[in-house]
């Protein structure tokens, strides 16, 4: 059963915007806090009010009233620009930080305010010494970073949610007691639309029990559908999704710190340390890691992560710690410069975001010398391009997978390292077709003499060079892909030569003599080693 922790930051704008103006010099004059001050934003054409500090609120400013009237009932007022889109980012960094909590974090949507968060903390509030300690932890944390909190726990987000705007600080509210925790709370704690609350105190509903004790029928004929599905997800009748800040892990490891660190080699031994606690769950349940992610929690409330990602998945220690590495010497995001300004971590979490299935392997050499050595084969190309995608990027990093076409052009393509999961190889017929080194784009046209017409090359030129034939093999004979749109292709006859300087060139000849033209076309298509 959910355990849903709703933390509503009160003024939450207002403290973004103050929190902002102390790192960063204002081109103007600062705002005081201590004065009324309002941001403000165009509501159909009209600057309206739409958060207000205390001393705004003191004078009688109310959120929603035009600017103009907000100008009349304080002097001097302090008026900025609201900046939603700065709110919302601040408060998803904030979520991410919340997540040293418990890894399912959501950051409240425009129907819940935008100014809080929900944390679910089933399973782990017991790491703090329950739910009462967690919350004293948090609102702590909080207070210290300048953002006073209001906290609930429940076991709905709409009974948290109405329990920390609109009941006791603190309340932890044992499951099945939402019914009669919400009957004295107001309809604004059910968080319904302006209209449905104005309609509901004018037929004389102002408390949410007076909607619980009359008949579901009436409300469901006169309002929308909106009011009775509230009413159900705060009692628990119904879901109410939450979209987290990022995905649950399927296994998670967080270790607190006694002290800070502020040096890379010991963030890696922590984080060897959580990988190897994770091994444990992963050895269990037969999986190994696909896609990790590394979250470090500063003192100063900043939160930084970095996503991992494997070729195949492992359970590997030093693998994972190696590829860690790899991850913060490219980014940049961890140096000696960073930590020696201040900034330590406090906390360090590693996830697994996405696992997967890793078949028993045999070792033994009752297997067969052969095998072993093909499965740490592909063990170690994979770690090859774990670590050469860590490196340089993901994108970066490539390979060529094969094409059902049997047209050398069309035979192979790039594929992305992400999609190099299952590496299959390649057909033995495949691998026993002479292939060059190196196949240009387009086949470049060549004048070639040849001892009968649809005989081997004994001279060419290409690229204004005059190439005598030492040895030839083939032909391979390769006809166009007939289902294609269009007519056919002419059929092809690959030679692979050989010159009297020891280079070796992949040429075809472009048509059947007398069947499919008059004068075959000559092309070089590639170059050997």
């Amino acid at each position: 059963m959910p355990r849903i922790v709703s933390v509503w930051l009160p003024r939450w704008p207002i403290l973004r915007f103050l929190a902002t103006q102390a790192r960063n010099t204002p081109s103007g004059a600062p705002v005081d806090p201590t004065r009324p001050f309002v941001l403000a934003a165009d509501v159909s054409g009209t600057p309206r009010v739409t958060a207000a500090n205390a001393a705004a609120e003191a004078d009688g400013i109310r959120l929603g009233e035009a600017l103009a009237d907000a100008r009349a009932k304080a002097e001097h007022l302090q008026v900025r620009a609201a900046d939603p889109a700065a709110d919302d980012a601040a408060l998803r960094r904030l979520a991410l930080w919340a997540t040293r909590y418990t890894p399912a974090v959501a950051a409240f949507d425009e129907r819940s305010g935008r100014d809080g968060l929900f944390l679910d903390v089933a399973g782990a509030s017991h790491l703090f010494g329950g739910e009462a300690s967690l919350i004293a932890d948090l609102e702590t944390r909080l207070a210290d970073f300048g953002l006073p909190a209001r906290t609930a726990v429940a076991a709905t987000a709409g009974a948290a949610w109405a329990l920390a705007r609109f009941g006791n600080p603190a309340t932890i509210l044992a499951a099945g007691a939402e019914s009669a925790a919400l009957a004295p709370l107001p309809v604004e704690a059910l968080r319904l639309a302006a209209e449905t609350r104005k309609t509901l105190r004018r037929l004389g509903f102002r408390r949410v029990g007076a909607l619980l004790d009359n008949p579901r029928a009436p409300f469901a004929a006169r309002f929308e559908r909106e009011l009775l599905m509230r009413v159900d997800q705060a009692l628990g009748r119904a879901a109410e999704p939450l979209t987290y800040v990022v995905p649950p892990p399927v296994y998670h490891s967080l270790r607190y710190l006694m002290e800070p660190l502020t040096a890379q080699e010991a963030v890696l031994a922590v984080a060897g340390r959580l990988m190897q606690d994770l091994v444990h769950a992963l050895v269990r349940d037969g999986v190994g890691a696909r896609t990790l992610r590394l979250a470090l929690y500063r003192i100063d409330g900043g939160t930084q992560t970095l996503d991992i990602g494997l070729t195949r998945p492992t359970r590997s220690v030093a693998h994972v710690t190696r590829l860690i590495a790899l991850k913060l010497e490219r980014t940049g995001e961890i140096s000696a410069e960073t930590l020696d300004a201040g900034f330590g971590f406090e906390a360090i979490g590693l996830a697994v975001t996405t696992a997967e299935r890793i078949e028993p392997g045999q070792s033994e050499l009752a297997v067969g010398l052969d095998e072993i050595a093909d499965e740490r084969t592909d063990e170690r190309c994979a770690e090859l391009i774990d670590g050469l995608a860590q490196r340089l990027g993901s994108r970066s990093v490539q390979r060529l997978a094969a094409v059902a076409s049997h047209l050398p052009e069309r035979a192979e393509a790039l594929a992305a390292c992400a999609d190099c999961a299952d590496w299959t190889p390649w057909p033995a017929a495949d691998q026993a077709r002479p292939r060059p080194l190196l196949m240009f784009a387009q086949a470049e046209p060549a004048e070639v003499m040849a001892q009968v017409p649809e005989g081997p090359p004994r001279r060419f030129r290409w690229r204004g060079v005059l190439h005598a034939v030492a040895r030839a093999q083939g032909p391979e004979r390769i006809a166009g892909e007939w289902w294609r749109s269009g007519a056919a292709a002419p059929t092809r006859d690959y030679y692979l030569v050989e010159d009297d300087a020891g280079r070796r060139f992949w040429l075809f000849r472009e048509g059947l003599y007398a069947r499919e033209t008059a004068a075959p076309r000559w092309f070089v298509h590639g170059l050997f080693a």
